[in-house]
């Protein structure tokens, strides 16, 4: 009799802990114990059983006894499995059962549990124990010891990669008569196994999961809700490899242009919530049609630039698109400085705001679906302008056509954006930042993302916004044009004219004003970034530092 390493298998009653007991009782150098905390589990809670009784007249139900003479105790072999229910880690339990040993959780998704949940017990919220299990994992981490999670389903359609995962997180070698056992009863059971072990007693391995899922009785839909939150918490500590499905293949994960937006707050309806939580109902417009409208706001220096002019477009583009209950300007002013205050955005940072027409009570095009209100949301990142607005940047031009008002009125500043999206694909595969794109008679319109303006002989010029959108910055360009004294022309404009220019930039919240080099392999001026617009740039930098809508904050 020596030392054994104990591991403790944490998990929801029919979650395959039983299956994983058998599995773990092949080994040539562990010995097992079935839930050894029941008895004390049920003396300390009351709950009733069908075998209570015979639980207690059987095992100790001292917890703290059996914690230090049976689960610490000396063994035989070098390991020790411990198969324990969240539910029996009771309050009066030393924190020995944390602190010592090698932990892990088993998951299972309780879409998969419900329906035959009751055969036994009834179901409810804490006998489905995941709440226990997230608190189970929280607890570890915070002692420094996160355990790993397995869920069962993964475990059902590849034992083998799932087992050798969990024994390399557990440091522990892998064998493979793991994968295998008799049928039958074993004498390791708990004196519950009459009870709740006869399909388990069938097997000889893990059985690969149902191919459908059982039908979700109704009267337990709230049950599901409620558990859910905490089954993606725990599916999302699996391994990476095994969060996969044939829908969405195993891919790593990206990395983030700018990494400190791995951990933002982002106003989804009338809360903030966190990153991996910002998510619109599968109801929604947006999602159903691309039927909502946006704005780009960008923060300088404690204030939010043009609030009121962005503000203004989304209430005439809303109109335009008839939505109807639509959240008060000062409702999404408060929402805006709510998500920026909470996450310390004050400077440096942009805002894509999103007003959708809402949720619908059923799928379907007509917005007489659209019972709910819209729905706002507020992304505030960590952003600096998009392009190189020292270097500049290089254009062509997209076959694809800029919307005309026979199709969709581009002041309407929408989220069906596939017009722009097919032409910024082909700047993407030639390989340069943007594409300019043309209106249905040739002429230039904007780019897949910006307005545009050139320069010829120490003129400006910029399309008229028939079909490009009037943006904002556009505005405040054409407004700084005039006032640093240069003469302004709004007119059609052909594409050679473009090839031929003097100095070409665009415009947008996204990237203020950058500087065009190129078009379609032509080189604009001389290839440098021209006078004119620098000196805009200057113009419009003063303007930032100086004006905007200053953002409040709490004493």
């Amino acid at each position: 009799m020596g030392e054994v390493e104990v591991i403790h298998s944490w998990s929801a009653p029919r979650s395959l802990s039983t299956s994983l007991m058998y599995s773990f009782a092949q080994r040539d150098d562990i010995e097992v114990l079935d839930e050894p905390l029941y008895a004390n589990f049920l003396r300390v809670t009351g709950v009733d059983r069908p075998y209570r009784d015979k639980v207690l007249s059987k095992m100790d139900s001292d917890g703290n006894k059996v914690l230090n003479e049976v689960i610490f105790g000396p063994g035989e072999k070098k390991y020790r499995y411990c198969k324990h229910i969240a539910k029996q880690r009771t309050p009066d339990l030393t924190a020995d059962l944390m602190k010592r040993g090698k932990h892990f959780i088993l998951i299972r998704n309780p879409l998969h549990i419900l329906p035959s949940f009751d055969k036994v017990v009834p179901p409810s919220f804490s006998e489905l124990g995941l709440a226990g299990l997230a608190s189970i994992y929280c607890e570890l981490s915070e002692l420094g010891k996160a355990p790993p999670v397995i869920d069962s389903e993964d475990l059902q359609k590849d034992p083998e990669a799932v087992l050798c995962g969990l024994c390399e997180d557990l440091d522990i070698p892998f064998q493979s008569s793991m994968l295998r056992w008799e049928a039958g009863p074993k004498d390791y059971d708990g004196v519950w196994a009459q009870w709740w072990y006869g399909s388990v007693h069938k097997s000889t391995g893990f059985s690969k999961p149902r191919e459908y899922p059982a039908t979700l009785p109704v009267q337990l839909y709230d049950l599901l809700e409620q558990s859910m939150p905490f089954y993606k918490m725990l599916r999302n500590k699996t391994r990476k490899t095994f969060q996969t499905s044939p829908l969405r293949p195993s891919l790593p994960d990206p990395p983030l242009p700018v990494p400190e937006n791995e951990k933002i707050l982002v106003w989804v309806g009338d809360e903030l919530v966190a990153r991996n939580d910002a998510k619109v109902s599968v109801f929604d417009s947006v999602v159903q049609g691309g039927d909502g409208v946006w704005e780009g706001l960008r923060i300088y220096n404690g204030k939010v630039f043009k609030l009121e002019e962005h503000l203004d477009r989304m209430f005439d583009s809303a109109k335009a698109l008839a939505f109807v209950n639509v959240p008060s300007r000062e409702a999404i002013k408060e929402a805006i400085f709510k998500t920026l205050n909470a996450n310390g955005m004050f400077n440096n940072s942009h805002i894509r705001l999103t007003l959708t027409r809402g949720k619908k009570v059923t799928s379907g095009m007509s917005p007489a679906f659209n019972l709910y209100g819209c729905t706002l949301i507020v992304l505030a990142e960590w952003k600096p302008p998009v392009y190189d607005n020292t270097g500049g940047i290089k254009l062509i031009t997209a076959t694809t056509r800029r919307n005309s008002p026979n199709s969709v009125d581009s002041k309407i500043h929408h989220n069906n954006l596939i017009n722009n999206i097919l032409a910024k694909i082909e700047g993407n595969v030639a390989q340069v930042e943007d594409a300019l794109m043309l209106d249905k008679d040739g002429f230039v319109s904007e780019t897949n993302a910006t307005n545009v303006f050139m320069v010829k002989k120490g003129q400006v010029f910029t399309p008229h916004a028939d079909y490009c959108l009037p943006g904002i910055t556009r505005a405040t360009v054409m407004d700084l044009v005039v006032k640093e004294k240069f003469v302004l022309h709004e007119r059609r404009i052909s594409l050679s004219e473009f090839h031929a220019a003097d100095e070409v930039w665009t415009t947008g919240t996204m990237g203020e004003l950058t500087p065009v080099l190129m078009i379609d392999g032509r080189v604009i001026g001389d290839g440098k970034v021209g006078p004119v617009t620098k000196q805009i740039q200057r113009a419009y930098k003063t303007l930032t530092e100086e004006s905007g809508v200053l953002i409040p904050r709490s004493e």
